[in-house]
């Protein structure tokens, strides 16, 4: 993480998808591990999915990341940036230290990101 951030105190936290959470009505993007437009992870898409499949994970990357969302000591870090849809940019990390998106990527709901990606969730 590098940079120091500012720990939101969020009296409501939901999952929007995989890799974007509600923090008191807000849209924020979760970097994972990452660093704002050099790297961090992707889920699949629940809106508009390309088949069936990604639509399956998508559904399950969400509900994976509510469960997270809801373990208790959870912390929302602002970077302070926004990524092109002017969401801020954010580590979602576990009482464990371990963000939840190393979590996704483990559990096989998310892929690491880097520029360059291109996403394909059907076989």
């Amino acid at each position: 993480m590098g940079k120091i951030s500012t720990i939101l105190n969020c009296s409501q936290l939901l999952a929007v998808d995989g890799d974007t959470i509600k923090c008191d009505g807000e849209n924020m993007r979760d970097m994972g591990d990452g660093k704002p437009f050099v790297s961090g992870y992707d889920t699949p898409e629940i809106r508009r999915p390309k088949c069936q499949q990604e639509l399956e994970l998508a559904r399950a990357a969400k509900a994976r990341m509510q469960e997270l969302l809801m373990t208790p000591g959870v912390q929302v870090r602002d970077y302070g940036k926004t990524d092109r849809y002017k969401r801020p940019l954010v580590w979602v990390i576990l009482s464990n230290g371990r963000s939840d998106g190393s979590v996704l990527i483990a559990e096989g709901l998310a892929r690491v990101w880097m520029p360059g990606y291109e996403a394909y969730w059907c076989s």
